[in-house]
């Protein structure tokens, strides 16, 4: 197993890639502490860590709160007296579409719309990085696996989503460079198109234009974003910090 009493914990683990990393993790041995907001999805997934004969305790939380945060953290300690793995998988878009292009997406986000996802996505990876670093620096070792998007590339009607995934690549970078000396490897996954919450209510058309674009020709399945993360957060991956990877059917190449 790649990650025999390892604990990791996992943001945004009530559903899709989130619950997808947690179930993964905990089939590879590690003890898993599932966080999320919505509680029935964190009991949902931990019910199935149990049915798999894992050991996972579940965090009802908002990462873009410090004192959630610390409260995730402080249950890895809790529970299994130390903490290995973060990833900072919990994330949120709330778009700004506008009916024609000359109505100007960016014109007619909120700034609810632009506060609710960098908090969210950006903030969040920040603050749940920087309280399992406290752990992981007094142990000398670490693994943390952030979360950008395809989207950081740029997408219509998602400036406040771009922006957020492209400063959790930034932020990848820097936390890489000056937690290396304490064996802290600080990495990122961008996914593509995935089956998740955030694609299902995609209208059809919108759907197949969208497919259309991926070389692969199809979205990607969570597991496969958790088989990214997995990597990161093993030994495979000890000599490899500050990257980004983009899980994506190829539709980067192309950008």
């Amino acid at each position: 197993m790649r990650l025999q009493d390892k604990v990791a914990l996992i943001t945004g683990a009530g559903s899709g890639i989130g619950r997808a990393t947690a179930l993964c993790f905990a089939n590879e041995g590690a003890r898993v502490v599932v966080c999320d907001m919505d509680e029935a999805g964190a009991q949902e997934t931990l019910k199935r860590i149990a049915d798999s004969g894992g050991k996972s305790v579940y965090v009802v939380g908002n990462v873009a709160e410090r004192a959630d945060a610390q409260k995730m953290v402080d249950a890895a300690l809790t529970h299994f007296g130390r903490l290995d793995i973060l990833i900072n998988n919990a994330g949120i878009n709330r778009d700004a579409l506008a009916v024609r292009v000359k109505d100007g997406e960016v014109k007619r986000m909120s700034e609810e719309q632009w506060d609710a996802v960098l908090d969210i996505n950006l903030k969040g990876t920040f603050l749940c990085a920087q309280a399992a670093a406290v752990p992981m620096m007094a142990q000398k070792y670490g693994r943390i696996v952030n979360t950008s998007s395809i989207g950081a590339l740029g997408n219509i009607g998602q400036a406040n989503y771009a922006a957020s995934k492209a400063g959790v690549i930034g932020l990848t970078k820097t936390l890489a460079l000056e937690w290396a000396r304490y064996n802290i490897a600080v990495n990122c996954v961008a996914p593509g198109a995935t089956k998740t919450r955030m694609t299902a209510g995609l209208p059809e058309n919108l759907m197949a234009g969208l497919i259309e674009k991926i070389p692969f020709r199809r979205l990607a399945e969570p597991e496969e974003i958790a088989a990214a993360h997995l990597f990161f957060a093993s030994d495979d991956a000890r000599y490899i910090t500050g990257q980004v990877l983009f899980v994506d059917g190829g539709i980067s190449v192309g950008i």
